[in-house]
């Protein structure tokens, strides 16, 4: 499948997405307690049309766990999924039919995810994905500096950010043992946090007229200030602060 081909799901795949929420929510729920503690978006649910979802990346289980919040948000998301998701025999077919949409890194054709995630923003979806662009690599587990993947797609579409903090999904799935883990969690579930921010517009916070390309440098500097709200949400719910308020840089992770 080609990054470029996203085309909007049908009332089938509507249909089986709210089978697969349904059955995936019902699994969630015997291995964790998934809590939504704050909701800051009018009305309680993401709004209506073109939206992106940003999200911090603790585990495997996250792609499930937004999605599961995007329901209980009343929107089906479109994640962004790494290609090696789409080309799991099982997993694959069901991505694609769900219209979620993949990101092959270190291709060539890494850069039409954003191509096809305009599409879905044009049609009025909601897309979801992980600025971090991978599962955070810190060992406190707070979020990475972000890509800047998001804000450019914000700025080429006006599709407003909605920041999704989520904290405790690294204790439902790890990196290792997960079938023990997972069994264990039948029996102590651990509880996922999860916290809903306002709605971003990025096009203000870049000062963006449409009259000009935004450089690289703004690009940047929104793209920082957007995970800072991201990461401020995370530490609320830790109860912490945070050791980068922007994310932690890819030096520090080196050190």
């Amino acid at each position: 499948m080609e990054p470029t081909s996203w085309q909007r799901p049908g009332l089938r795949a509507a249909l089986l997405y709210a089978v697969a929420a349904g059955l995936l929510g019902s699994l969630v729920s015997a291995v964790s307690r998934l809590e939504l503690t704050r909701r800051a978006v009018p009305s309680g649910d993401l709004p209506d049309g073109p939206v992106i979802v940003v999200a911090n990346h603790t585990s495997f289980a996250d792609g499930v766990l937004l999605a599961i919040v995007g329901r209980r948000l009343g929107r089906s998301l479109r994640l962004m999924a790494t290609g090696g998701v789409f080309r799991n025999g099982l997993v694959g077919p069901l991505a694609r039919r769900l219209g979620f949409i993949p990101v092959l890194r270190g291709t060539g054709s890494a850069a039409g995810a954003l191509d096809a995630a305009a599409v879905a923003l044009g049609a009025g979806e909601a897309v979801g994905l992980f600025p971090e662009g991978r599962i955070t690599r810190d060992p406190q587990h707070w979020p990475e500096r972000s890509k800047t993947g998001a804000v450019r797609l914000a700025l080429r579409t006006g599709a407003p950010v909605v920041p999704v903090a989520m904290v405790g999904a690294q204790q439902v799935v790890g990196k290792t043992g997960i079938l023990a883990r997972l069994l264990r969690n039948t029996v102590l579930r651990p509880r996922v946090a999860v916290a809903v921010g306002e709605p971003i517009d990025v096009r203000r916070l870049a000062g963006d007229s449409g009259d000009q390309p935004v450089d690289d440098a703004t690009v940047r500097r929104v793209a920082d200030e957007v995970m800072a709200v991201l990461v401020a949400q995370v530490a609320e719910l830790r109860g912490e602060q945070a050791p980068h308020p922007c994310g932690v840089p890819e030096d520090a992770l080196q050190g």
